[in-house]
C-alpha cells in the first residue's frame, strides 16, 4: 500500500515552459487526466482502508447512504 503524500512536487507535468499561460492541449488533458485518475485511485483506496478498520463506522454510513438513496426524488 502506498501512503499518499501531499507535498510531491516531482510532478514535471505541471510546469508549462516559460511561464505562459497556454490554451489546454491534447498534452496537458492527457496529464491533467492522469493526475486524476491517479487521484481516484488513492481516494478509492483510501476509502476502503478506512472502511476496514473502521467497519462500525462504515455500516452507519452504508445506512445513511442508502437512506438518502430511498429520499431521493427523481
Amino acid at each position: 500500500m502506498r501512503v499518499l503524500d501531499r507535498n510531491r512536487t516531482d510532478d514535471s507535468n505541471d510546469a508549462v515552459p516559460g511561464g505562459q499561460d497556454l490554451a489546454p492541449d491534447d498534452g496537458t488533458e492527457a496529464a491533467r487526466r492522469r493526475r486524476r485518475a491517479q487521484f481516484l485511485r488513492e481516494l478509492h483506496e483510501a476509502k476502503e482502508l478506512r472502511n476496514r478498520v473502521q467497519p462500525r463506522r462504515a455500516r452507519a454510513e452504508r445506512m445513511r447512504q442508502a437512506m438518502r438513496m430511498r429520499t431521493f426524488r427523481w
